[in-house]
């Protein structure tokens, strides 16, 4: 007897000779019981402490656009403009960054 069929000897007997095919189950992550407030509430502050920082950035690049033309200054103007612009990007990464990481793990499921 060779290995392979050996092997599909002893998994046939183990399974009680209902079928040669092992048959996967379906596992899925999920939460302890009581878990699910716990995990709103902290998503909810990150999403929250994402959303200042953004405003915070926005405000101060345009402070930098403002100063850096009150003083002449071109770099802080162009530093600003910059800053300006990275947080829109981010912005809009911020965005689409849940729907991706959804795309790619789907349900979560194996």
């Amino acid at each position: 007897m060779t290995l392979p069929t050996a092997f599909a000897a002893a998994i046939h007997h183990l399974i009680g000779g209902a079928s040669p095919l092992l048959v996967p189950l379906k596992i899925c992550p999920k939460a302890p019981a009581g878990a699910q407030q716990y995990v709103d509430d902290l998503s909810g502050y990150v999403l929250f402490g994402v959303l200042a920082i953004f405003g915070i950035a926005g405000a101060v690049c345009i402070g930098a656009i403002v100063l850096g033309r009150v003083l002449r200054m071109q770099h802080i103007s162009q530093g600003g403009v910059v800053g300006l612009f990275v947080v829109l990007i981010c912005a809009v990464v911020y965005v689409l960054f849940p729907d991706v990481v959804n795309d790619f793990l789907g349900t979560g499921c194996i």
